[in-house]
């Protein structure tokens, strides 16, 4: 990356506002090479605290080049570690909060391009927009967005979450963030809210309830052995699928998520059933639906909607237990 790099951007955001044609110059010096190292990630970091008047521009450029740097940088690229994923919560965190929504958006990009994130930060990004309604402030509180209920930019936002390809559980709802739904639920309850938030609400706890999200994600470590496999001299890629596309274990399955494909695609076995089967409430699933609602005591129109969803998904009736004296 070009020398100039640090002082332009250093310059550019000494007045609290970087303009597009200067985002335009940061571009061309800062991929000059194709590459961001960590000294101009931390300088893009810098400019973005100084930046008291950001500007869509600059909130794509910031996004758009410490996402790649995050994501690609350690091998094997596409998978973030627990040092890469504790430097950038420390980086961006003010006192279990962060400040802008520059940095939100980032951590909600981070978790969609990634293949796999930490635990601790996947649960750090979505208890932030959790927070900011919850608490009635935070990154998403600024401008023209209300300062109560639960916003349109909030809700897009936890849906980018929650079926992020690096979330607690990729593309399926986990029951952590389940119980987040029903939190802000609770919270915004009497609120003015966004159109859409009910059925986010809806479809998100339903979708942990029965929807089915087939095997873990590809580990780190497994992820850099296919990686290396495939960068061996003299091993052809197609000698390698071969090999791989005719078996049906779980390896299989597996390498079929890395060409952007599922287990369903991949032909094996037992996916179909699988999927079937977690069309149905279990009985856990039951006592802890239960349990969420008889937290409020008495069944609210996001709850009704949520039983008459799944009512209409399972073809039987839900019945919530009985309140107890």
């Amino acid at each position: 990356m070009s020398m100039d790099f640090g002082a332009l951007i250093a310059d550019s955001a000494s007045d609290g506002r970087i303009s597009a044609e200067e985002i335009l110059e940061l571009r061309r010096l800062g991929w000059a090479d194709g590459k961001i190292g960590p000294d101009e990630a931390e300088e893009l970091f810098a400019a973005n605290d100084s930046c008291t008047l950001p500007t869509s521009e600059w909130c794509d450029f910031f996004v758009e080049a410490l996402s790649h740097f995050i994501v690609e940088t350690v091998p094997p690229a596409g998978y973030i570690d627990d040092e890469m994923g504790d430097e950038l919560i420390a980086r961006i965190d003010r006192d279990g909060r962060l400040g802008s929504m520059a940095e939100l958006e980032l951590l909600v990009r981070v978790l969609e391009v990634a293949n796999n994130a930490p635990d601790r930060l996947k649960a750090y990004a979505l208890k932030q927009v959790g927070d900011a309604v919850l608490h009635g402030d935070g990154p998403t509180r600024h401008g023209e967005l209300t300062p109560e209920g639960i916003n349109e930019a909030e809700c897009t936002l936890l849906r980018r979450l929650i079926f992020a390809p690096a979330g607690d559980r990729p593309a399926a709802v986990s029951k952590y963030e389940a119980e987040m739904l029903f939190r802000i639920k609770d919270a915004a309850l009497y609120e003015v809210n966004a159109p859409e938030w009910e059925n986010l609400f809806v479809q998100g706890v339903a979708n942990y309830l029965l929807g089915f999200g087939g095997d873990e994600p590809l580990g780190a470590e497994r992820a850099g052995e296919l990686e290396a496999f495939m960068n061996t001299e003299g091993e052809g890629v197609g000698s390698f699928l071969g090999r791989v596309l005719t078996s049906k274990s779980a390896f299989h399955g597996a390498f079929a998520s890395l060409l952007g494909g599922s287990e369903a695609d991949s032909g094996i076995e037992g996916y179909d059933d699988k999927a079937a089967a977690a069309a149905q409430l279990e009985p856990a699933e039951v006592a802890w639906l239960n349990d969420l609602l008889e937290a409020d005591e008495e069944l609210d129109e996001f709850e009704k909607a949520l039983i008459a969803f799944i009512d209409a998904e399972t073809g039987e009736q839900f019945v919530p237990r009985p309140a107890t004296a």
